[in-house]
């Protein structure tokens, strides 16, 4: 059972970056709309990300929800069908890829998707902990523009 919609207070874009993350794909229609529920969850690796802006906590927290699509629960969209999940799970990838391309930042981009790749080969290795650390460690690094990762 889905949990009722949050529109943010008074109707304001939402501050949380789930909450909108949630508005934004309403906003979007379609069949991830759908399954959009109120969100749920911590936005831990955004709040860390964030630290340069809203925009960086958004694009980590919908990267982060196509991870889960994949491997996991989401926070934000929860379809019933599988298949709708893996699909969501790449349309959020992609959301937040080139959200962070449009604001020019190749080296987030570059960072972010190593973090994908990182996290698909850690659970497929059996060692889902590993996805955690790359993700902690993807998170620092664009807080950190510049810095190694």
């Amino acid at each position: 059972m889905r949990k009722p919609q949050s529109r943010g207070r008074g109707g304001a874009r939402p501050e949380h970056p789930l909450e909108r993350l949630a508005a934004e794909l309403r906003a979007e229609g379609g069949l991830v709309a759908g399954a959009v529920v109120a969100a749920d969850g911590s936005a831990e690796y955004g709040q860390i990300a964030g630290e340069r802006g809203a925009e960086y906590a958004l694009v980590v927290e919908a990267i982060r929800e196509g991870y889960l699509q994949h491997y996991g629960e989401g926070r934000v969209v929860r379809p019933d069908d599988p298949d709708l999940a893996l699909l969501a799970g790449d349309r959020l990838y992609a959301l937040g890829l080139a959200r962070l391309a449009a604001l020019g930042d190749v080296e987030a981009v570059a960072v972010l998707a190593d973090v994908i790749s990182r996290s698909a080969r850690a659970h497929a290795e059996g060692e889902p902990a590993r996805a955690d650390a790359a993700w902690r460690e993807g998170a620092e690094a664009v807080r950190r523009p510049g810095s190694p990762h």
